[in-house]
């Protein structure tokens, strides 16, 4: 199916489980939207973390889908008790959830005679929304107004983002280069802050290792347009005392 993307500018998103506030899993999606929007060129402009709370995900739901041009939840989204996202979802927007019949055939589909009644709680749909799917994800995903429902697997959360990728697409063109050095932040200091003057138009950020045999600081450069950004770069080139840099991205 051919898609026109639709063109947004600013992105959110709502990460949902006790299981992250609590350690006992480790984040990992937010790594990868962040990559892949900006790939896209849209801003993910914040990024909010809750527990298994109906009320809380309804009233974040409902607040950052009024802030940005998209959000992106991840989590709370299988057949246990404390799933709620969709709920969550449907609660922000003064709807209710129920059973979608085509949602309820893929999985007796896909669960044979092992299905049973708990597993209709991942047929639930908030009334009024979008299924977004396509050859390659053909399992549904829930768009709802501005907010896109996505599990919180990190393996289904990766193949939930060609959907995105095929039906969105940003307002910017972003530019990066990294530039390594073996100074430490401090020594930078002088050096970046003569960069960041000279070129407000660029995203200036430093960031240290340790104990990194090959670098301590890597410096990184963000613009929207080519030659503001080969300017800041050239300029902090130059800045660089004998033997730097090491290497440049």
């Amino acid at each position: 199916m051919s898609v026109d993307p639709r063109r947004v500018s600013s992105a959110a998103a709502l990460v949902i489980g006790d299981e992250l506030l609590s350690g006992k899993i480790r984040e990992e999606n937010i790594y990868e939207l962040a990559k892949v929007l900006r790939a896209l060129g849209i801003r993910l402009a914040r990024v909010n973390l809750v527990g298994d709370d109906l009320d809380t995900i309804a009233s974040e739901v409902r607040a950052l889908s009024e802030a940005h041009d998209v959000v992106f939840t991840s989590g709370g989204v299988g057949p246990t008790h404390d799933d709620i996202t969709i709920e969550g979802v449907a609660k922000a927007f003064g709807v209710e959830a129920s059973v979608h019949a085509d949602v309820e055939a893929l999985l007796k589909r896909a669960y044979g005679e092992r299905y049973h009644a708990g597993h209709q709680r991942m047929a639930l749909v908030p009334h009024g929304a979008e299924l977004f799917s396509s050859e390659e994800v053909p399992w549904p995903t829930i768009v709802m107004h501005n907010v896109w429902v996505l599990p919180g697997v990190p393996e289904v959360f990766r193949m939930k983002l060609l959907l995105v990728k095929s039906h969105l697409s940003g307002t910017q063109r972003y530019l990066s280069r990294a530039v390594f050095t073996k100074m430490d932040e401090g020594d930078l200091k002088p050096l970046l802050d003569r960069v960041v003057e000279r070129h407000p138009e660029v995203a200036v950020g430093s960031y240290p290792r340790w104990r990194s045999p090959d670098y301590k600081t890597k410096v990184t450069f963000d613009a929207c347009a080519e030659a503001p950004l080969q300017a800041a770069v050239a300029e902090f080139l130059e800045l660089l005392p004998e033997g730097e840099p090491q290497r440049v991205e």
